[in-house]
């Protein structure tokens, strides 16, 4: 290991300890609470923010941290860690502020990075709508040319961070029969947007803190400067370049929440006893727990794997689907297995093991389903 590798090695690990100490503090003692509001509270933004914990991977000059992907992966595994991944910095982080810093003019960039940083911005990004989810093309949200403004005229739903949303880049169609060459990205700032109406905060099987929402356009006009990148025309090459982060978001989240599972129903059977001695003295135990330990130690490599070919700029679109694709089947199956070495005490709410459960059912559904990471990856055969 040479200096560059070691300095860059403390520092993470630096980092990790700042965002434990954070989560703790700032966190785990208000997740019941928000749980039951249905959002993290916008005050936890603001501190993330003061704490250097949003746009950790954005340039200094933009307000961010400096950091890359690595540092997004310590803030998922930290946040699967507690069992909160409703809190959804990822989405913030490492999903939305990509496509400011990759597509946006610099007058854009100065303009939202330094305030999605410091939290005083909270952001979203609203593609999915009640008839096109994992199918882009089919969006019927518009946004009309007029002088030097668009009017956005659409529904969008599932969008997370919905609620509290300050910034939602928008997928609208700017050529209404042109297909995916006729969508482009355009930026709602929602505190000064006459027409703009969130609906309900939908209510979840899992991920009971993250607000996730409808969204109402009737004829929101906006300023063209807004049109991210500043071309028409653009959006669907922007959101499939950007789609494999994406899914390596949502795969690394993964494999930290297999990873917590199994450190906590480890500790749960060697203290549980059943007909004279503990759970982990049972042939059965061991052997679920040997597979899980297994199935998420291959997880874990090629995930790894993954982050360094992001971090080289070699990472494809039919990895990515691999990633996203296989580490969310296998959270579900190796959490399932985990909940039921709890017996009862899975079912029950308030175990962690439970609300595990419940959250890992989403993960095979958004980031593209993984019907379509199947095709993803057929494709590349």
């Amino acid at each position: 290991m040479d200096a560059s590798t070691a300095d860059q090695t403390a520092e993470l690990t630096l980092f990790r300890e700042t965002v434990r100490r954070f989560f703790a503090a700032e966190v785990v003692p208000h997740i019941t609470a928000w749980r039951k509001a249905g959002m993290v509270a916008r005050e936890a933004w603001r501190r993330a923010g003061a704490a250097g914990l949003l746009c950790a991977s954005m340039p200094a000059e933009f307000g961010g941290g400096g950091g890359d992907f690595r540092h997004e992966a310590i803030l998922i595994e930290e946040l699967a860690a507690i069992g909160f991944g409703d809190f959804a910095i990822s989405l913030h982080n490492a999903i939305i502020a990509p496509y400011l810093l990759h597509y946006g003019t610099e007058t854009q960039k100065h303009r939202w990075l330094p305030r999605m940083a410091s939290g005083d911005m909270v952001a979203a990004i609203a593609m999915t709508e009640p008839d096109a989810g994992s199918d882009l093309q089919a969006i019927r949200t518009t946004a009309r040319r007029v002088g030097d403004t668009y009017v956005l005229n659409g529904q969008k739903t599932f969008i997370s961070n919905g609620q509290l949303a300050d910034l939602v880049i928008v997928a609208a169609k700017t050529r209404i029969d042109a297909g995916a060459k006729g969508i482009s990205l355009i930026a709602v700032e929602t505190r000064d947007a006459p027409g703009f109406r969130r609906g309900r905060n939908l209510e979840k099987i899992g991920k009971h803190a993250q607000d996730t929402s409808e969204l109402f356009f009737d004829d929101v006009v906006v300023p063209a400067e807004n049109l991210l990148g500043g071309e028409p025309d653009r959006g669907f090459a922007q959101l499939m370049q950007q789609l494999p982060q994406e899914r390596l978001v949502i795969a690394v989240g993964a494999v930290a929440a297999m990873e917590a599972a199994l450190a906590e129903t480890i500790a749960y059977v060697r203290s549980r006893r059943a007909f004279g001695k503990t759970l982990m003295e049972f042939q059965n135990t061991r052997f679920v727990l040997a597979e899980a330990k297994t199935t998420t130690q291959v997880a874990r490599v090629f995930v790894d794997d993954c982050i360094a070919r992001l971090l080289a700029g070699t990472l494809d679109v039919g990895t990515a689907a691999m990633a996203k694709y296989w580490t969310s089947e296998m959270q579900g199956k190796v959490i399932d297995s985990c909940l039921q070495l709890f017996g009862g005490y899975g079912f029950m709410a308030e175990y962690p093991i439970a609300q595990r459960y419940t959250d890992a059912r989403v993960q095979r559904i958004y980031g593209g389903s993984n019907e379509i990471m199947k095709e993803l990856i057929a494709r590349s055969l």
